[in-house]
This record gives C-alpha cells, structure tokens and sequence, in this order.
C-alpha cells in the first residue's frame, strides 16, 4: 500500500500546474502584445472613416461624370443654369450647366446621384439650386466632423466641372 501512496502523490506532484514565474512570463508576454496592438487599432479607425470620405467623395466623381454624360446623351442644353433635370434609375436629378446641382437635401442633386444617405453617418452643411453654391458633407462619428467632410461646389459655368474637395484632418 505505501508503494500506491508514493506514486500517487508523485503523479499528483507532477500535475501541481505553472509556476509563478511562468505565469508572470505570460502576463508580460500579454502586457507587451496589448501596448504595442491597441494604438494599431486605434489608429484603424480614424483611417476606415478616412478611407470612407475619400470612397464618397470618388462616388461623387463618378456620379459627376454620369450625370454629364447622361445630359448629353438627352440633348440637354448646358448653357442654362437650373431648371433642367435627367432622370437616373428614376431618380431626377436637378442639373446646373449639365452637373448635379449642389442641393442641401439627401436624395436629390448630387447626393442623390451618388446615392449618399443619411443613415451611412452624414449631415449636411449649406447647399442651394444656385451656380457655384456648395454643399458639405460631414462624416457626423469623427473626431472632429467638420475637419472629415467632403465640400460639392456646382460648376459656375457650362465649360467649369464643379469640385469635389475632401478635409480627413479630423478623421
């Protein structure tokens, strides 16, 4: 019987588990993975939301594009300032010389044309069926929106593309 004690006590001797200073080699070992990955990931999202301006501000120039191509497809006169529109998958979109207008409402003018929405985390600043007014787009979840927007300046005349102009500063 004392040969069965000694082994089991041996055996449970053996499966004791880590040492204090493997478990502190462990936690180090943590300590410097979490230092060195959380301002990684920090820093991911200031450039997700800058990425996701920029991805926009392309959108509108993309839609810029088409709008003008469309109008001139339809024999649209571009001398005229407003009052024209052409329709794109449905939606009309009001024209300034042939480009989207800068109008200060989700669904129409250039908003409209690139599909930008309210729920994707945009306010709008200013906006007007004026020749070269602007409307802003502030990423509403930055640091700072005003310093993460987008500025859509409609063109001036029929020979001037408007500007897409983006701020990732405050992203």
């Amino acid at each position: 019987m004392t040969s069965r004690t000694s082994v089991a006590t041996y055996v449970r001797r053996q499966q004791a588990g880590f040492t204090l200073v493997e478990l502190i080699t462990v936690i180090l070992i943590l300590g410097v993975l979490a230092a060195v990955a959380l301002p990684r990931f920090a820093d991911l999202q200031g450039k997700a939301r800058e990425a996701k301006v920029k991805a926009i501000a392309g959108s509108m120039r993309a839609a810029v594009g088409l709008v003008k191509a469309s109008a001139m497809a339809n024999a649209v006169s571009c001398a005229s300032a407003t009052g024209t529109t052409v329709s794109m998958e449905g939606l009309s979109v009001a024209l300034n010389h042939c480009y989207p207008q800068a109008l200060g409402a989700f669904g129409s003018g250039i908003l409209g044309a690139a599909n930008v929405a309210a729920a994707d985390g945009w306010t709008i600043v200013g906006g007007a069926a004026a020749v070269a007014s602007t409307v802003t787009l502030n990423l509403s979840d930055a640091a700072t929106p005003a310093n993460c927007s987008i500025a859509y300046t409609s063109s001036a005349d029929a020979v001037t593309p408007p500007t897409v102009a983006t701020t990732v500063s405050g992203c």
